[in-house]
């Protein structure tokens, strides 16, 4: 009853903050501020996005790693892993937030570590293997009903992101994968299990209305 009514009353707060979505807004994220263009995901307003990094340290991006931030969105990922890695790879499917890493690389001045590419799932990275993989996705099976959505939504995503994995990381390297209760979840772990994938949790956290883990796989 209480998960429900929590559910309830933030599906109204995020229906209050999505005209946020249409504006240019400066968000900060453990202290660091954030350029956020208008249709762009935004790592604050549900909380993944900063979850995630905040989960973020030495042990989990090794110093000197080769970090790939898929589905960068705001660059957030590829901001904060930059701290310990030796260079970041950044890809999103969508040009505005495209963009917007590049503005918020350039904002940390740390354009000379992070690269983003355009381009859906690992196609910018076709030919590449990378220590680490970062990535929030899409949490929810559909059609996207325009760039933005695709933040939300995914017809195959769980399935590709699953079976290509492999082939985009190092001997050793691993990706670390938030995911919520309110969403695909159990679609993404049985993915991760019909490929082979070795899974463990990092952190967990339960917020009433959902519950964000995220996933080590390797």
């Amino acid at each position: 009853m209480i998960r429900s009514l929590w559910r309830y009353a933030l599906g109204w707060r995020y229906r209050l903050l999505a005209r946020r979505y249409d504006s240019l807004v400066l968000e900060w994220v453990l202290g660091q501020p954030l350029l956020v263009l208008p249709q762009v995901f935004n790592p604050r307003l549900l909380r993944t996005g900063q979850f995630l990094v905040e989960s973020l340290d030495a042990r989990l991006i090794p110093p000197g790693a080769r970090v790939l931030d898929l589905g960068t969105g705001s660059g957030v990922g590829a901001i904060f892993a930059a701290r310990w890695a030796d260079s970041v790879v950044a890809t999103d499917i969508n040009p505005a937030a495209v963009r917007c890493a590049r503005i918020n690389a350039l904002l940390s001045g740390l354009e000379q570590h992070i690269e983003v590419r355009q381009g859906d799932m690992f196609g910018p990275v076709r030919a590449d293997t990378f220590d680490v993989v970062l990535f929030n996705p899409p949490y929810y099976r559909g059609t996207p009903r325009n760039a933005l959505d695709r933040a939300w939504r995914g017809i195959d995503v769980v399935e590709r992101f699953a079976a290509e994995l492999r082939d985009h990381l190092v001997s050793g390297g691993h990706a670390l994968v938030v995911l919520s209760t309110d969403g695909e979840q159990e679609a993404f772990l049985n993915a991760f299990e019909v490929n082979g994938l070795n899974v463990q949790v990092v952190v967990r956290r339960d917020l009433i209305n959902e519950v964000l883990t995220v996933y080590r796989l390797c």
